[in-house]
């Protein structure tokens, strides 16, 4: 467990680490920072840990995840090419677990995300910790997080669902693809976890809208109504420079708007869910 340790009146005497194991506390996924005693944000390093699994719709392909790479990162500052985006690195094992540990929090500004890099597969992050749902860095481990893989043949399909002419209208390249466009693949779930249907998200962008898709039931084709069954949507990038947004849901308060930045050749993976926890 970790101990916190303060000084009376709220000052910070800093952050003691007792090795009986890698602590109770669950953020994003799971942000529950209410009971986190003040820490030394400036100091502190995490543990990023979870397990790393084929997207469910694309687990036909039964490509193995063992040995793959996987790195903490910011999004925002991947999206920009920062040479300092990546705060720690890590592999999966056999069984899809991984741990990333001593992850410096002091350079987070809006969240962190795995990133994953394999043969076979696009480059992806998912994202994992988003400082909108509590406004600050994370200040205790990242565990149970999932992380998703999108292979290489089922990004392929999803572009073509999109289609070239709207590749072509939103990129200006005939020669783009969804994955040298770079766009954000996203699923809208309830608070138990399971996929919403027929709900449409919201930008807080309005210049970005007409990039919003939704995927039909078969991921054969799009629309711009809202999601199918599985609850899936697609934000599909220029190709050039950064496309930073918050992202929530039409009607519904109850989900946060949430962090999205996407770059040129960038996969990021987002579960929008209600409420700050992650059911």
């Amino acid at each position: 467990m970790k101990h916190y340790i303060r000084a009376a009146g709220g000052a910070v005497l800093g952050l003691w680490v007792m090795a009986c194991g890698d602590g109770g506390f669950t953020p994003d996924p799971g942000v529950r920072t209410e009971d986190a005693e003040a820490v030394d944000l400036e100091n502190l390093r995490i543990l990023v840990s979870g397990e790393a699994h084929v997207f469910p719709e694309a687990t036909a392909t039964g490509i193995p995840l063992g040995g793959m790479a996987l790195t903490a990162e910011e999004p925002l500052r991947v999206a920009v090419n920062d040479s300092a985006a990546t705060f720690g690195t890590g592999q999966v094992s056999d069984d899809g677990t991984f741990r990333i540990t001593d992850v410096p929090v002091r350079d987070v500004h809006q969240g962190l995300g795995v990133g994953l890099a394999h043969e076979g597969f696009v480059r992806s992050t998912t994202i994992v910790y988003d400082t909108a749902f509590t406004g600050t860095r994370p200040r205790t481990d990242i565990i149970d997080a999932r992380v998703w893989a999108l292979p290489v043949a089922f990004v392929d399909q999803l572009g073509a669902a999109v289609g070239a002419q709207r590749l072509l209208s939103h990129t200006g390249d005939p020669a783009a693809t969804l994955a040298t466009a770079g766009f954000v693949l996203g699923r809208v779930v309830d608070a138990n976890g399971q996929p919403v249907s027929g709900v449409r998200v919201a930008l807080d962008r309005s210049d970005l809208t007409d990039r919003v898709y939704y995927l039909s039931q078969d991921l054969a084709s799009v629309n711009t109504t809202g999601t199918a069954a599985q609850g899936l949507f697609l934000f599909v990038h220029s190709g050039f420079g950064v496309s930073s947004f918050q992202l929530s849901v039409e009607g519904m308060d109850a989900y946060v708007p949430r962090n999205v930045d996407a770059g040129p050749g960038m996969s990021v993976v987002l579960t929008v869910y209600p409420g700050r926890y992650a059911p």
